[in-house]
């Protein structure tokens, strides 16, 4: 059985059954090169980044995303922040940008945030942040990723554009782009602004860049039977893939975040700074009233919510280098 790892800074859950915030198993990646294969769309146009991505362009209007069953009659929408709703309507928070070690070939790891909503142990799922996937992407490099999952991971959800669903809406920002630069530890940190929000229809507008400017496109409602009325748990933090940790030794020495322990702070360990929800009784922005930190294998991969002194806001770190002397 594959197995996932990861350590979260938790908003406040609003419904006694929602999901507990332990992700379940995803999908493996054995899948996702038929999933490219499918795809199959002729590109209008084929650029080539600065740091050497081949990206093929299409239609807009004949992007995966439309491929979906229940997106057949959807028009691509406008951004628009959330008015209404209940529960939780949007969060964002900045994650700082690293480049960790990725160890098996089937590994990967994440900085990012989830929003979920759902009953017991189905849940749904819309998920943002940087990610190393060499499976997915060929490299080692972090990039700009999203995810969703209907079913807690069983048997929905994909990557970026991997399967119908996630629609894009501009031009300029491509999903899976290398994310540069990045921070060194002792030096200069660099951050990846990523913001979650919900329009007054219901569907999940992705923006990244300082002060949330780019408009990257959005979840459609029509995806969820939960997530399309509101989130009732926030996650931020980090997650490792792999099929070797836990019970199947020796551990994979693939890193979270910097690949050091979040007690070593700032500069050492990745963090996530200017944590913020939206929620319907305000509809403002604001630091959660309520959070707690976990970790899965806190001799692995650590969380610390940690405040520098008086009257600052805590930031968040997360962490660590998998195997080591504590870490079988």
């Amino acid at each position: 059985m594959s197995k996932v790892l990861f350590l979260l800074l938790l908003a406040v859950s609003v419904l006694s059954n929602v999901a507990d915030g332990k992700a379940k198993d995803r999908a493996t990646l054995s899948g996702i090169d038929w999933k490219l294969k499918l795809l199959n769309k002729p590109a209008v146009k084929s650029i080539k980044s600065e740091d050497g991505d081949i990206i093929d362009c299409v239609d807009i209007n004949k992007q995966p995303a439309f491929d979906h069953p229940a997106l057949r009659n959807h028009k691509i929408q406008s951004a628009i922040l959330v008015t209404e709703g209940q529960y939780y309507c949007g969060a964002q928070g900045y994650i700082n940008l690293r480049n960790p070690t990725v160890d098996l070939p089937d590994d990967y790891t994440t900085a990012q945030i989830w929003l979920k909503a759902g009953t017991g142990e189905i849940y749904e799922s819309i998920e943002a942040g940087w990610m190393v996937n060499p499976k997915l992407y060929g490299d080692r490099e972090s990039r700009l990723f999203v995810y969703w999952t209907k079913d807690s991971y069983k048997t929905t959800g994909c990557f970026d554009t991997t399967c119908a669903g996630f629609v894009l809406t501009q031009h300029k920002l491509a999903l899976g782009v290398g994310l540069h630069p990045l921070s060194s530890s002792e030096g200069p940190q660099r951050f990846l602004p990523i913001g979650i929000y919900q329009d007054d229809t219901g569907n999940w507008w992705l923006k990244v860049g300082q002060n949330y400017e780019v408009v990257v496109g959005y979840w459609p409602k029509e995806l969820f039977a939960y997530l399309w009325r509101s989130a009732s748990l926030v996650e931020w933090g980090g997650e490792v893939y792999s099929q070797n940790v836990r019970n199947r030794p020796p551990h994979t020495k693939t890193q979270m975040g910097s690949g050091s322990f979040a007690q070593t702070l700032e500069g050492s360990a990745a963090s996530i700074q200017q944590v913020r929800i939206m929620d319907s009784t305000t509809r403002k922005l604001k630091y959660p009233e309520w959070v707690g930190t976990g970790s899965d294998e806190q001799y692995c991969y650590s969380a610390l919510n940690h405040v520098h002194g008086n009257n600052v806001e805590p930031v968040f770190y997360f962490g660590g280098p998998g195997q080591g002397p504590q870490c079988m």
